[in-house]
């Protein structure tokens, strides 16, 4: 009857396991804060598990350093507080677009090839690239190493950027990056369209032919490792992202905003006119975004959209990137309308402390009009019956 000792001698091996895991518990480096160099051990002796060569990890974290002004910035609260017009007509300048175009003409075989082999729109990728860095006039000067490892270390988001720690240990085995000198933003993006080291080691190509991936100096790299990255985030070859309308003046507008998706044709048929005429993806689910209400500027955003929000999940920035991207692909400048006046800092904290007394979700009370804030408005527009638009004016204030 061996099954009846199989039990008990499972329990004992696995009693004696867990004594084992917690004796090296007590005496092994912690995954985060404590002594610099005992993390700094542990971090090489992942790397080595990993298969990194010894050399390559003491290259990468010989004289890391904690770096104060990175822990400063991550402790910062992020202040978004311009409208889209305001945001979007500083970005998308008529310089910009003028360099863009002249960048597309310039790098045109490295585009082709991007669109070719990913399905990504040479326009898509400009915008970031003019977005991010000023087409790699402003990378950011921290050093990527030491942001990495003052943010690994710092107990806060190990999680996130540990990963990115071993990305970029990888990334010095292969001669794609000197420890000591690459800099870029202050969370650890790196190079022309600021994209994380884990992304640069999944997605990297070599566009220019020398051995090697540089996002930071190389243009074609930059470009055809944004493309690559694109694609894995889900671009859909051939479809639109964003497409500006015009709306009537009467809508169920309870029924626009990110996660409303309907198919465009329905919108075609409530009287959602595109600008350009183009209603040939009718077939694709779209959202009805008014970035400033109904009474600014609208566009329809189809899947293709989703890859903006998951490059940053800023709405007016995402909004305004795919818009810079329109233009490049040959939309004129928006219609502005006449949106109603936006609430100041002190206005929107009050109507968000009402909105949070009704018993919605606005996250903290800062007077910043994000995506809790955009659905507690909606949601007591339609209640009060005010035209639920999800943009918040002096109306909805005083009726709350």
């Amino acid at each position: 009857m061996p099954l009846k000792f199989a039990r008990p001698v499972t329990l004992a091996f696995a009693f004696t396991a867990l004594c084992s895991s917690i004796a090296s518990a007590q005496t092994a480096p912690p995954a985060c804060g404590g002594d610099l160099n005992a993390f700094l051990a542990n971090v090489k002796a992942e790397a080595v598990a990993a298969g990194v060569p010894a050399s390559a990890a003491d290259k990468a974290l010989a004289g890391a350093q904690i770096d104060q002004k990175v822990l400063a910035r991550d402790r910062a609260q992020g202040v978004f507080r311009q409208t889209f017009l305001e945001f979007s007509q500083r970005t998308v300048s008529q310089a910009r677009l003028d360099i863009g175009r002249q960048k597309l003409k310039q790098l045109a075989p490295v585009f082709e090839r991007a669109e070719k082999e990913f399905g990504v729109p040479a326009g898509v990728i400009t915008a970031f690239w003019a977005m991010e860095t000023d087409f790699g006039a402003v990378q950011g000067d921290f050093n990527t190493r030491n942001a990495l490892v003052t943010l690994a270390h710092d107990c806060r988001r190990p999680e996130l950027f540990r990963p990115q720690l071993m990305a970029l240990i990888q990334m010095v085995q292969h001669g794609d990056l000197d420890p000591n000198t690459n800099t870029g933003a202050w969370a650890g993006e790196i190079g022309q369209v600021q994209m994380l080291p884990k992304d640069i080691t999944a997605y990297g190509i070599d566009g220019d032919g020398d051995g090697h991936i540089n996002v930071k100096t190389s243009a074609p790299d930059a470009i055809l490792t944004a493309a690559a990255f694109i694609k894995g985030l889900g671009f859909r070859a051939g479809e639109p992202w964003l497409q500006e309308v015009e709306v009537p003046a009467e809508l169920p507008w309870e029924k626009s905003g990110l996660g409303n998706e309907i198919p465009a044709s329905e919108w075609f048929k409530l009287g959602v006119k595109p600008r350009d005429g183009d209603t040939k993806f009718g077939n694709l689910n779209a959202a009805l975004v008014l970035p400033q209400g109904r009474k600014g500027p609208a566009f329809l955003a189809y899947p293709n959209f989703g890859i903006y929000l998951h490059w940053n999940q800023s709405f007016i920035y995402t909004t305004s990137a795919a818009y810079f991207a329109t233009r490049l692909a040959g939309a004129p400048t928006y219609l502005k309308g006449n949106p109603e006046p936006n609430l100041d800092e002190a206005s929107m904290k009050a109507l968000q402390t009402k909105l949070e007394a009704r018993g919605h979700d606005v996250g903290k009370i800062d007077g910043i009009l994000g995506s809790g804030t955009r659905t507690a408005v909606q949601k007591e527009q339609k209640r009060l019956g005010l035209p639920a638009d999800g943009w918040p004016d002096a109306a909805l204030l005083q009726a709350l």
